[in-house]
């Protein structure tokens, strides 16, 4: 998996003394849902799985560390660099979960990869 999308930028705001669990999260173009869970398992597996029932109902979407721009513990927001659409069009998992399996990672990493291959993550 690649590093650069599935590792927390620096500068973010995000530090393992926040849990996101509960905060907003925004796209570029407006909000998307909250987070259910996060996992932060070092640069190649970190991740945030937001429910977006209010936008589809029942269902959740796994973004990678690496779309996360800038977090406001404040506010208790998370905002990620991708559009609503971008978002919708990522592979779907089969069923709803928290731990998503390895090869829907691999699958979804190379799908959010394209958006950084330039190097600006």
């Amino acid at each position: 998996m690649n590093g650069r999308v599935w590792g927390f930028r620096e500068g973010t705001g995000f530090g393992d003394d926040i849990d996101l669990v509960g905060f907003h999260v925004e796209a570029l173009d407006g909000r998307i849902g909250r987070i259910i869970h996060v996992s932060s398992d070092g640069p190649s597996a970190s991740y945030v799985v937001v429910d977006i029932g209010r936008w589809h109902f029942g269902k959740h979407v796994v973004l990678p560390a690496g779309a996360v721009s800038r977090v406001d513990a404040e506010q208790e927001t998370v905002f990620v660099d991708r559009t609503r659409q971008e978002i919708k069009d990522a592979p779907e998992p089969k069923q709803l979960f928290r731990h998503p399996e390895d090869d829907y990672l691999d699958r979804l990493g190379g799908y959010y990869g394209k958006f950084y291959a330039d190097g600006k993550v």
